[in-house]
This record gives structure tokens, sequence and C-alpha cells, in this order.
């Protein structure tokens, strides 16, 4: 499997298009949000924790979500020819998917520094960014479930309707509490949500919702991790 990894971070890491625009369009988000949210007496790390969170999350599922391509093209099949075992391939997609959600995090905070003044602490810069990175796993299998789902054909119609839901009903750009209740309910349903709250952790303070965040967050990372293998043993099945 670490030759695969290997492999797979590469070929990524070489796609200089994507790696931009995944770093690209959470920062731009930012900038274009920032003072807007601010004049409106946001803290500038609360803003920058939810856009951090969104950019992290767009970035892990649009990894993910790529196996439907390899699916298409018949690549899945011809690694199950090989020695790389089929929780080896799902390993190193999900691993990929998060060496690519740093990115988008370490971008909106550096410019959150430069550009708003945030100033916080070298262990409440490590919360903030390591926190929002950690708490992607969830969506970096989400993003491998959705690609053991879709086809290359409908695939960008797959990820655009789950990263709208996920983005504005989770609350990473509108609080929730402005919400009506029966939507705020619906919301706190979400992944997003909760990696919502372990970016705004910083601006708020932090404490027990931040424990109850991560705990929830695991538990999605439980319950999708077992829905891909699940899937995946069956598409190898069929196959």
């Amino acid at each position: 499997m670490t030759g695969y990894l290997t492999f797979e971070i590469r070929r990524t890491l070489r796609d200089a298009k994507f790696l931009l625009f995944a770093v690209a369009l959470p920062v731009g988000l930012y900038l274009l949000m920032a003072d807007r949210f601010i004049d409106q007496g946001a803290p500038a790390s609360y803003v920058m924790g939810g856009v951090a969170a969104f950019g992290a999350m767009k970035a892990a599922l649009d990894v993910g979500a790529r196996t439907a391509v390899e699916r298409g093209i018949g690549w899945q099949r011809q690694l199950r020819l090989t020695p790389l075992s089929g929780s080896g391939y799902l390993l190193a997609k999900a691993s990929v998917a998060m060496v690519v959600a740093l990115p988008p995090v370490a971008g909106v905070s550096l410019v959150a520094g430069l550009v708003s003044g945030v100033h916080l602490s070298a262990a409440g810069w490590a919360a903030a960014v390591l926190g929002v990175w950690a708490g992607t796993v969830p969506f970096a299998l989400l993003g491998l479930l959705i690609g053991q789902f879709a086809t290359a054909q409908n695939l960008q119609a797959y990820l655009g309707a789950v990263v709208l839901v996920l983005s504005f009903i989770g609350g990473l750009f509108i609080p929730v509490s402005t919400f009506p209740q029966a939507l705020a309910v619906v919301a706190k349903v979400l992944p997003s949500y909760w990696l919502a709250q372990v970016g705004h952790a910083t601006a708020l303070g932090g404490g027990a919702d931040s424990w109850q965040a991560a705990l929830v967050l695991v538990l999605y990372a439980l319950v999708l991790g077992a829905a891909v293998v699940v899937r995946y043993r069956r598409d190898t099945a069929r196959a």
C-alpha cells in the first residue's frame, strides 16, 4: 500500500490546477466575506473557521469522489488484479484526500492573519488549523462513498448538491442561530455543522462544544467508513 499511496500523492500534487483551485476558492471566499461579516460584528477568526472548514471539506470530497472516474475507466478492476488489497486502496484514497484538505485550511488561516489581523497563540493556531483538518476525515470518506455510487457523467451533479447542502444548511457560511427552528434541527444532523463548530471554536472559546463536535465527527467517520467498505465489497462482487 505504501508504494501505491506514494504514487497517488505524487499524482495529485502534480495536478497544479486542481491544487490551486482547492486553495484559491476558499481564500477568495474569505476575502469576499470577511469585511461584510466583520462589519456585522462577527470576529474575523469566526469567519476564518467557517471558510477554512468549507475549503477542507470540499477538497476532501472532490478527491474522494474522483474514484467514480476510476471505476468508469476500469482502473479499480485493474488494481484488484494486483497485490494491493481493497482496504489498502480505500485507505490510500482517504489519505490523499486528507493531504489535499490541509492546504485550504492553512491558506485561509494565513490570509486571515495577514489581511484581517487575526492574532492567536501558537497553540491557538495549531488548534484552529489542525482541528479543522482532523475534522475533515468524515468528508474524505463521504467523498469515497459518493465515488462508489456516482458515475463520471453524474459525478458533478452529486458533488454540487452535496456541497451546497452541507455548506449552507450546515452553517459554514450562515450562523445556524439565524435559521428557522425546523431548519436548525436539520442543520445539527449534518456533519458539516459539527465541523463548523470546530472551525468556530477559536472565536467562541471552544469548551464542551468542541469535544461534542469531535465525538460526533468520529461517529460519522466510523459509520461512513463502514458504508464505504460495504459498498466497495458489493461492487467487487458484481465485477
